[in-house]
Parts: structure tokens; C-alpha cells; sequence
């Protein structure tokens, strides 16, 4: 699993038509070439943390915004939010949680523990495009961040 020296974009998706459309949508913004993705919970911490098979991956700057899915497989992406916005170095790296989740709860907690955005994945297709487009505009060249 080669590592991009430096990602602007964590994506935490284990759906692989999710990934796709995601990723498709990016490069049609030209967002796409500083991307990185990984398939469960479990993976994400291990590359937020540079533990097991991301141990010894090169410091670089953080990434400029995490999307982190909330159904994931191992370890859910609630706890993958509590996990990285608890630890003073990775506390204030930009995440949006994307997902089909419409649950209160669910946007409530994610808030509580820092999220920066909630989006729920539009059905269609354009939407869905379009809404990626947005977010990755947004958080990719918009939006100015701590270096650390």
C-alpha cells in the first residue's frame, strides 16, 4: 500500500461504489491526485496513528480534511472520530462525516465530538457529484487550517 508523500484528503469508505463515485467525482474537480483512501476503521486509525501496516509511514503535514463514512467495518467511524478528535495531534484535523445515515443520534453524537460537518450521501447520482464537488472545493481549496 503505497502512501502519497503528501495527501490533502483521507477518505474512509468501505463501499466500494461510494469509493468509486467519490473518487470520480474529485477528479472531475481536479481534486483527486492528493487522495488517499483506506476500506474499514481499523485501517483509518492505523494510518491517523502510523501504527500496523502505516507504521514508519513519513510525517508530512496532516491532511487538509478527513471524510470518514459512520457504517464501517471493524471499527465505526464514530469511533474512529472519538479516537482522532481525543488525541492532541490529530484533534484539529478537519473531518466531515459522510454518510446515508439520517439518524439524530447519530448527527448529534458526531457534533459532540467534533465533527466538523455532517453530509448525508444524496441517492442520485448528479447529487451525489455535485455534493462531493462542493466538499471537496470547500474543504480542499477554501478553507485555510493550522499547518498543524
Amino acid at each position: 500500500m503505497t502512501v502519497p508523500p503528501v495527501v490533502d484528503l483521507l477518505l474512509i469508505e468501505d463501499n466500494p461504489n461510494d469509493l468509486e463515485l467519490t473518487l470520480r467525482a474529485l477528479k472531475r474537480q481536479g481534486l483527486a491526485d492528493k487522495v488517499f483512501s483506506v476500506k474499514d476503521g481499523a485501517e483509518a486509525l492505523d494510518y491517523i496513528f502510523q501504527t500496523g501496516a502505516f507504521a514508519g509511514r513519513p510525517l508530512s503535514a496532516p491532511p487538509k480534511v478527513v471524510f470518514i463514512d459512520l457504517k464501517l467495518p471493524k471499527v465505526t467511524g464514530i469511533e474512529v472520530l472519538r479516537k482522532m478528535k481525543s488525541d492532541d495531534r490529530t484533534r484539529s484535523w478537519p473531518a466531515v462525516i459522510l454518510t446515508s445515515s439520517r439518524q439524530e443520534r447519530d448527527l448529534l453524537e458526531t457534533y459532540q465530538l467534533g465533527a466538523n460537518s455532517y453530509v448525508v450521501k444524496p441517492v442520485d447520482y448528479d447529487q451525489y457529484a455535485a455534493a462531493i464537488g462542493d466538499l471537496g472545493r470547500y474543504w480542499l481549496l477554501l478553507n485555510q487550517r493550522p499547518l498543524r
